[in-house]
């Protein structure tokens, strides 16, 4: 049977108009603020949402995007009564769901000598488990509307370790890629593309703003790019997240982009 991939409203893949997207972890200052950002000026409306705690934070990054229409909710990935909460609650006050970019996660930067059981699981359990139960709780809706994307954010660091310990932060991104890949086998035939983008060293961001201490460590980050920089957040970062979030990617599936200026070739 062949299909036709749906359009946004002027013609484009790429155009997001009259779509809705979901971005969890869309914290200020992060990635998933910029994916926000992105879905939202090319034509989205965007469903945010974060971490109780940061409740007042998520309605300032709702009220900073272009557009109107856009909403912002509280979640706790790890808690799977919470994340069905809030599918229900776009369901329920936007009637669909298109799109979904899970950008929730936390760094743990200690060596495995210094990380407690705890921590480790900590880290397990947002990055790893948070993105699968997202996948698992958004993806048969998406299905039920006939389809859709869903987005997870990796790392460079998911097939390969850097100068940084953070064992836990490593181990947990290499299994979102096989998480990724897996329920992309199984939402294929729905039609619902799932794909993860892997970012090196983006900066300045929330996470990699501790970096700014240490000019050496991040001189190191920009000559391993084949690029010989870092990635800009307002010029890298928003053509790579709008492919995989939008119909334009309605035959890519089961992969990750690596948008890392080279880093991962070498």
């Amino acid at each position: 049977m062949t299909t036709t991939p749906r359009e946004g409203g002027s013609g484009s893949p790429f155009d997001m108009t009259g779509r809705v997207a979901v971005v969890v972890g869309a914290s200020a200052g992060g990635l998933g603020q910029e994916a926000a950002r992105a879905l939202a000026a090319a034509g989205a409306t965007v469903a945010v949402a974060n971490l109780a705690p940061l409740g007042d934070e998520i309605e300032k990054v709702r009220a900073s995007l272009p557009g109107s229409g856009h909403s912002a909710h509280v979640v706790d990935v790890t808690d799977e009564s919470s994340v069905r909460e809030l599918a229900e609650q776009v369901l329920g006050q936007h009637g669909r769901v298109d799109s979904v970019v899970n950008a929730a996660g936390i760094m743990l930067r200690k060596g495995y000598a210094e990380t407690s059981v705890e921590e480790f699981e900590r880290i397990i359990k947002v990055n790893l488990v948070g993105c699968w139960i997202v996948g698992r709780e958004f993806g048969p809706r998406l299905a039920a509307l006939g389809g859709g994307q869903i987005v997870n954010l990796t790392t460079v660091y998911a097939e390969r370790v850097g100068p940084i310990p953070e064992s836990a932060y490593y181990a947990s991104k290499a299994g979102v890629v096989n998480v990724t890949r897996s329920l992309a086998s199984e939402l294929g035939r729905d039609r619902v593309t799932v794909n993860a983008l892997a970012p090196a060293v983006f900066y300045p961001t929330a996470m990699t703003m501790p970096l700014k201490d240490d000019p050496d460590q991040l001189e190191w980050f920009a000559q391993r790019t084949m690029l010989g920089r870092l990635g800009d957040v307002d010029a890298d970062f928003a053509g790579p997240l709008l492919l995989l979030a939008s119909p334009a990617s309605s035959y890519i599936t089961g992969q990750v982009l690596y948008i890392d200026g080279g880093w991962s070739a070498w």
